[in-house]
């Protein structure tokens, strides 16, 4: 089954405002392009994906996507992440696509073995996968087949809208609990708890820099 991920990525300066308690810009830029590069790299190793789509206006995010081979989706308006993840999906169904796996930019502990195992599971029927959250609220990964099964309803709460459209289309429904997914990293909390999940290297040495200990970080509002 022809799968394509597609990946939207907001411009850096203007990534993660939430941990602004505890972080400089400068550094929550610095974050935000390591998890991004961290992200590309792994899902480069995912055997079972047929291409990539990174759907962005940052230029530097556009570099590391050609650098993978990615397919480049302008994105300069930024209307939000789910016009950004309907505009990837019209062009993974251009590209032929049967599924499509829209992942986030800051999940920096992204296993590829995880996500080839996510992919192994195929059949012919519509199907919606959800990758919800460490706090089982949000998604951070969706798989459709096929790739217009649903609209991508992305934002706070959005794991139970999936799950709703899921059924209202009347596709065969699967909740994925992937550890190295459900951590993304919105607020200083988040950064503290996937600190120690192994991420890869970019993003390893942007907190290896900061000069806050994560534990203080973590208790800021």
């Amino acid at each position: 089954m022809i799968t394509i991920a597609v990946l939207p990525i907001k411009r850096f300066e203007s990534a993660k405002q939430r941990l602004g308690v505890g972080l400089h810009s400068h550094l929550r830029e610095a974050l935000a392009e390591a998890m991004v590069r961290d992200v590309l790299s792994a899902l480069a190793e995912v055997r079972s994906l047929y291409r990539l789509i990174v759907v962005t206006g940052e230029p530097r995010a556009i570099a590391f996507a050609r650098a993978h081979d990615a397919v480049i989706v302008d994105d300069s308006t930024e209307s939000g992440q789910n016009n950004a993840a309907d505009s990837g999906i019209r062009h993974a169904l251009e590209l032929g696509a049967e599924r499509v796996l829209l992942v986030p930019g800051d999940c920096p502990a992204l296993d590829p073995e995880e996500i080839d195992g996510l992919l192994g599971v195929d059949d012919d029927r519509p199907a919606v996968t959800v990758v919800p959250d460490r706090h089982g609220k949000g998604t951070n990964a969706l798989l459709l087949a096929p790739p217009n099964v649903i609209e991508p309803a992305f934002g706070p709460d959005s794991y139970q809208r999936h799950l709703d459209a899921a059924r209202a289309a009347g596709a065969r429904l699967a909740v994925a609990h992937l550890p190295s997914l459900a951590l993304d990293v919105d607020t200083p909390a988040d950064l503290a708890a996937v600190r120690w999940a192994g991420v890869r290297r970019a993003t390893a040495d942007v907190i290896a820099a900061l000069s806050v200990p994560l534990g203080l970080l973590a208790a800021q509002p």
